[in-house]
């Protein structure tokens, strides 16, 4: 398997970590303004052992998120009603590389609590059951958000992609949703079929 390894340093202060995969999963920490070295010794370890472990150090990243947008090739799929017009509220990433997501999938008007399991393939690509099958990529991964691609193959074969965007806080950063635009974009989708979640999110909090 070929792995790459790249770190930049940003203005801002970034430490980023690409992933063993052709697709870039960035991978940043920053605490206070200044730049913070996530695990280094453990990173370097994972680069020679294959990344094997790298499932631990997501799980810093556990916590309370929220979506801000979705867009997806079909976009019946993130209208209301649709499998994929779902509000997130909780993320936690396991030690044994499986992640679940807890979030509100909103039909008529209605709130129905769900949780969906992805059970991980390789560094930061997690295989899940939902509304068919899903490849799940994460591509950016940061303190503010965490932008992910999702390739979905409905019952019927019907084959969608998906970018969203999830975030800490009631905002999200320019630069962040830009780079949600740019993966949007990249994958072909129009920037019509991009919706936004924060203006109409009405469920529960927990």
């Amino acid at each position: 398997m070929h792995h790459a390894n790249r770190c930049t340093l940003e203005k801002r202060h970034r430490f980023c970590i690409l992933s063993n995969h052709w697709d870039t999963l960035s991978f940043c920490r920053r605490r206070d303004g200044e730049m913070k070295i996530l695990l280094l010794s453990a990173v370097l370890g994972l680069l020679y052992a294959g990344l094997g472990e790298a499932q631990l150090l997501l799980v810093p990243f556990s916590g309370a998120w929220k979506t801000h947008y979705i867009s997806a090739s079909n976009k019946e799929l993130v209208t209301e009603g649709g499998p994929f017009h779902i509000y997130v509220r909780h993320v936690q990433f396991h030690p044994n590389d499986t992640a679940d997501v807890d979030f509100y999938l909103k039909s008529d008007g209605e709130c129905v609590k769900k949780r969906v399991t992805g059970v991980k393939r390789e560094t930061g690509v997690y295989d899940a059951e939902y509304a068919g099958q899903n490849e799940v990529r994460i591509l950016h991964l940061s303190d503010n958000a965490i932008i992910v691609y999702v390739h979905n193959v409905a019952e019927d074969g019907k084959e969608t992609d998906l970018v969203g965007i999830i975030g800490k806080r009631d905002k999200i950063s320019d630069r962040d949703y830009q780079r949600f635009e740019k993966e949007t974009t990249d994958r072909g989708i129009p920037e019509e079929n991009i919706v936004n979640f924060t203006d109409n999110d009405d469920c529960p909090e927990e």
